[in-house]
């Protein structure tokens, strides 16, 4: 079986992990999450590279045999540096903006993600490729990314600041809606409950972790074994909280698997 590391800068990869545990039960994980220095996306575009190098080389020292950068902004600012220095498979996570474009029926499609994606050449190169037909609503999630971290995501302070964020993308008349930062899946629930039913949501976990399978299968890692692989939750700042905000927030069963809890502490020095 292979070993997976799973990076992010705090919790939102919890819901890539969530849909990897999901589909790819069988696979041992790494979970690393920086959450002493959570939020990624106030940062300045070199520090985020340059952090984001040195953690997915700590998840290649310890065996990994693919990457998934669970973060847009650390995927937007360093995912080609990171790909070019690392030799196992690294997968990125991007804003779902081409499927909206081919989702929405009006034309109108709201993106919410952080600062850091949103000015990113990554990002505005993958927007320059879609049909001009298309009016992105583009807003920034200011705010919503340490509140979830500090497990708020059902609370009303997070409620009444979501929907000042999206009340430009409500007013465009938005058919659509884009889930730029993985942390923002688990803020669906009161999504809903702002914007009603009708409006579709997409969120590009379901495809990360397809294209993981894919590069698995491309080293002669098997995807199609049975059982459940073991969980190690590694936290710059509190492995044991990482662990406990992991069972509140993910849909997998967590008990199935072999857990583990580690400090990220001085590995990487100075960085």
């Amino acid at each position: 079986m292979a070993l997976i590391g799973v990076f992010d800068s705090g919790v939102g990869g919890l819901s890539i992990l969530d849909e990897s545990l999901r589909q790819l039960p069988q696979h041992d994980y790494i979970y690393l999450a920086d959450s002493a220095n959570a939020p990624y996306g106030e940062r300045s575009s070199d520090w985020i590279a340059q952090r984001s190098l040195a953690l997915c080389q700590y998840l290649a020292s310890q065996g990994c045999d693919a990457i998934v950068v669970a973060c847009n902004t650390a995927t937007a600012e360093a995912i080609k540096q990171i790909r070019a220095d690392i030799s196992i498979p690294v997968i990125g996570v991007e804003p779902g903006i081409k499927p909206a474009s081919m989702k929405t029926q009006n034309g109108i499609v709201g993106v919410l993600a952080t600062e850091a994606t949103l000015k990113s050449d990554k990002f505005n190169a993958l927007l320059a490729t879609l049909p001009g037909n298309c009016q992105f609503i583009k807003q920034s999630g200011a705010g919503l990314v340490p509140l979830i971290e500090a497990g708020k995501a059902d609370s009303e302070e997070t409620f009444e600041l979501l929907a000042k964020h999206l009340e430009p993308i409500q007013d465009a008349g938005s058919d659509t809606l884009v889930l730029g930062c993985t942390h923002y899946p688990f803020l669906r629930k009161s999504i809903r409950k702002l914007l009603g039913d009708s409006i579709s949501l997409i969120d590009t976990s379901d495809a990360v972790v397809r294209q993981l399978k894919r590069q698995l299968e491309s080293i002669n890692q098997s995807v199609d074994a049975t059982g459940k692989g073991s969980v190690t939750f590694v936290s710059s700042k509190d492995g044991p909280a990482l662990l406990n905000m992991a069972q509140d927030l993910l849909s997998a069963d967590l008990n199935l698997h072999a857990l583990e809890t580690k400090a990220l502490g001085a590995v990487l020095g100075g960085v």
